[in-house]
């Protein structure tokens, strides 16, 4: 979110001192050996077994995390709501709209009015059943004036209304054909109609919370059956917020946790090399950004920002940083494997002449710039800065870097530093990932670029109906945002993470990473 999904590791938090300082040395030792190719296979399907506590180590939690899901900014809390509680619209491992507690959906034409049947005969923590209203009332809480990430998503939608106890309908401002996408949304949960307690959330997901401890630790317990087959398969879930990726992969290694999410790309042969373990890579839209304020000088001036896309080196990032776990990137944030991807779009290489080129029209000769970074933002990104920082002084650039606590940046960093490393964690289509990130009034517009003819094209592309012109509007729309925008995005950044063979059933994903942040409900304990 992550939205930019988005808290610290404290290595006291699952691991005590010279467990954590044996974990450092785990990279230094991973640096040296040659990358090997790596093939993201799911396990091999076997049938899962009931019962286990399955334990997690997670990258993207903090102090100020919430359980309310109008807050969610980092990955811990999205995982989280999902192990309580059930979305709308789930996306499957291809990619695709998939019921979850709305199901059976229907359009008129044009796609302004829709039709949702709500699943029957599914029941809340506290023994309440699932209706309508509470539909209603989840998808409301990010409506209107709420601070919501998807409010700017949901802004179309006219009105919400009760056909019966199990549908409802939504109507439109305009047309939207990928609506059942939008409603995927990891920010819409469902909890009771009126409810507030996000202290002691109510859902109607595979477990129920027992202990939680913001950017710390968070324990449920499955309670019931689980309503969907095959799933919900472990007593309990551990997670632990650990965001320093050594200690991490310490926790990992030392058998303190059964998962882990972000590797780093350093370590990913090492991992590969144990006996006990398995990797899992999925190729997605995930992708590094240094974020630039478009109204803060001197970024307010577009010549700057491209000197500093000219001045960035993003092979050397790709192939030392990543270790080739990911693909250079063209500064829009829509991904090769999208069908609305434009390969025509020239390709901002490293030029240091050019960089200083742009420099002179905008009357810096001497720039001086201060990146803020934290590898909160995406793993190696304080690597990353460097190389960066090296490659400007080539341009002329004079790069400082201002290293962050991991805990609190999305808060008091994120947004708030006029040029700062962040990420996305892409979406499953085009229009969701430019209309929160690239609207106008969208709140997770973290460049603060602002273009109505922009805004224009977006809503014109989500009612034109032939492809072929649907294609080359998204096209523009992306020759826009890396022409004059303010993301300045290096890489995309390939998932990585690794488990325990004892751990059964994960799997490459399309979306996120431990498998839409569904992996507590999915996988199984051998």
């Amino acid at each position: 979110m992550w939205k930019p999904n988005r808290g610290i590791g404290r290595p006291e938090a699952g691991l005590d001192r010279r467990q954590f300082l044996a974990a450092a040395g785990i990279a230094g030792a991973a640096a040296g050996l040659s990358t090997l190719p790596l093939i993201g296979h799911a396990q091999a399907a076997t049938m899962p077994t009931q019962g286990g506590h399955l334990r997690l180590g997670m990258s993207g939690g903090s102090t100020t995390d919430s359980l309310n899901p109008t807050t969610y900014l980092q990955w811990v809390p999205v995982n989280l709501g999902y192990q309580i509680m059930n979305g709308m619209v789930e996306i499957d491992d291809n990619n695709k709209a998939t019921p979850e507690l709305l199901m059976n959906w229907e359009s008129k034409p044009g796609a302004t009015d829709w039709v949702f049947d709500v699943r029957r005969d599914i029941t809340f923590s506290n023994g309440k059943t699932l209706d309508a209203d509470d539909i209603i009332y989840s998808i409301n809480l990010h409506r209107g004036k709420s601070a919501s990430p998807a409010a700017s998503q949901l802004a179309p939608i006219n009105a919400i209304t009760k056909l019966s106890a199990n549908q409802i309908r939504i109507q439109l401002s305009s047309g939207n054909a990928d609506l059942p996408f939008i409603l995927s949304d990891y920010h819409l949960l469902a909890v009771p109609n009126g409810f507030t307690d996000w202290n002691n959330p109510i859902g109607t997901g595979a477990f129920v919370l027992e202990h939680y401890e913001a950017g710390v630790r968070c324990i449920v317990k499955k309670m019931r059956p689980y309503w969907k087959a095959g799933r919900g398969n472990v007593d309990s879930v551990e997670t632990l917020t650990i965001n320093d990726v050594s200690a991490r992969t310490a926790a990992l290694l030392s058998g303190q946790v059964d998962v882990i999410n972000r590797l780093d790309a350093r370590t990913v042969n090492l991992l590969k090399r144990r006996a006990k373990f398995h990797v899992i890579q999925s190729a997605a839209g995930q992708h590094g950004v240094f974020v630039m304020n478009c109204t803060d000088s001197p970024y307010s001036d577009n010549n700057v920002r491209m000197a500093l896309k000219y001045g960035i080196d993003r092979k050397q990032i790709v192939d030392t940083v990543l270790k080739g776990y990911g693909h250079i990137g063209n500064d829009q944030p829509i991904p090769v494997t999208n069908e609305f991807y434009d390969a025509s779009l020239p390709q901002h290489s490293y030029d240091p002449d050019k960089a200083k080129f742009y420099l002179n029209k905008a009357g810096q000769t001497n720039l001086k710039v201060e990146l803020a970074v934290s590898d909160v933002a995406f793993t190696g990104a304080t690597d990353s800065a460097v190389l960066f920082q090296q490659a400007a002084s080539a341009a002329g650039i004079s790069l400082s870097i201002k290293q962050q606590p991991a805990d609190g940046y999305w808060d008091n960093v994120w947004m708030k530093a006029p040029f700062c490393a962040s990420y996305w964690g892409g979406r499953p289509t085009a229009d969701q990932m430019l209309t929160l990130a690239y609207k106008s009034n969208a709140p997770w517009n973290d460049t603060f670029w602002k273009v109505p003819e922009f805004d224009k094209l977006l809503l014109a592309a989500r009612v034109e109906l032939d492809q072929s012109k649907r294609k080359e509007m998204y096209g523009q729309m992306q020759s826009m945002i890396s022409s004059t925008g303010g993301a300045l995005i290096p890489m995309f950044i390939d998932y990585l993470e690794a488990g325990s063979n004892k751990v059964q059933g994960m799997k490459p994903n399309p979306y996120f990473d431990f498998m839409g942040q569904r992996i507590s409900e999915r996988v199984w304990l051998s």
